[in-house]
């Protein structure tokens, strides 16, 4: 393995900035290419087939042109759908994001747990075969709340953020039969937890968050164990969208040690 090679992370948008976070804490000396698909933003709105088809493709050039020696798919939606095709057509070792399913599930007191992630997430197989696996016992409601994605990507670019529009957008977990017995709730989006403090304003004192950057980034380096890293040049990200726009998230990548930002 070229010391040298780096990690891929790849997100629809800016989400798998969270994952970012708790990876530079494991593996600071790690290098690391973060790709945006802002030209594809948002993932939850599109059908199974488009995800798939636009995820296996980008994927696969970036793959080809990055060397990457892992790739981590930092987006719930992108990985409940295209995780299998994307492992089945790249030979570079792939990690996936999934609903944090498992430790919600531990960590439930009243048994009633909550999936909050895009309409794409929380429909999907995926999901159905972590709650028969995990949460047997326990009453699972999903909500799709589409509309985080663009509020999380604000805060990011500076913009306030209204805890009014955050509440409503997550309303619909809590207005279901069992609603009211609610107290974990799984932010099955990499974008979610950039408004974890909104949401638990949202939510009340009563509803405990889990999510899984941590877990993603200790898979990482459980699979880079061993390897040495160097850097030959600073860390980037690319998007697919408009570089003028993307830079407009310059900030919050600088925070993360990446301040050279490029179109793919």
């Amino acid at each position: 393995m070229d010391q040298h090679s780096p990690i891929l992370l790849f997100d629809s948008g800016v989400g798998g900035l969270t994952v970012l976070g708790e990876l530079r804490a494991l593996l600071p000396q790690a290098p690391v290419i973060y790709a945006a698909d802002m030209a594809g933003l948002p993932y939850g709105a599109k059908s199974e087939a488009e995800v798939a088809a636009r995820v296996a493709g980008l994927l696969g050039r970036m793959a080809e042109r990055y060397q990457p020696r892992l790739i981590c798919i930092a987006c719930n939606t992108a990985s409940t759908i295209a995780l299998g095709m994307v492992r089945d057509v790249l030979e570079t070792p792939i990690v996936g994001t999934v609903p944090a399913i498992k430790p919600a599930a531990a960590m439930t007191q009243t048994g009633v747990i909550g999936l909050l992630g895009t309409e794409a997430t929380v429909r999907q197989g995926y999901v159905d075969d972590l709650e028969r696996q995990f949460a047997r016992e326990c009453t699972l409601l999903r909500f799709g709340a589409n509309n985080l994605v663009a509020l999380g990507e604000a805060k990011l670019r500076g913009e306030e953020v209204d805890i009014d529009d955050v509440a409503r957008a997550a309303s619909g977990l809590v207005l279901q039969d069992h609603g009211e017995r609610l107290d974990t709730v799984i932010l099955a989006c990499t974008h979610f937890p950039l408004l974890e403090a909104e949401l638990r304003e949202a939510f009340g004192a009563g509803v405990g968050f889990v999510h899984g950057a941590g877990g993603i980034a200790r898979r990482i380096a459980s699979l880079t164990e061993g390897q040495s890293f160097a850097r030959s040049a600073p860390d980037f990200a690319v998007t697919t969208g408009d570089l003028d726009d993307f830079k407009r998230l310059a900030p919050a990548f600088a925070g993360l040690g990446i301040e050279d930002l490029r179109p793919f």
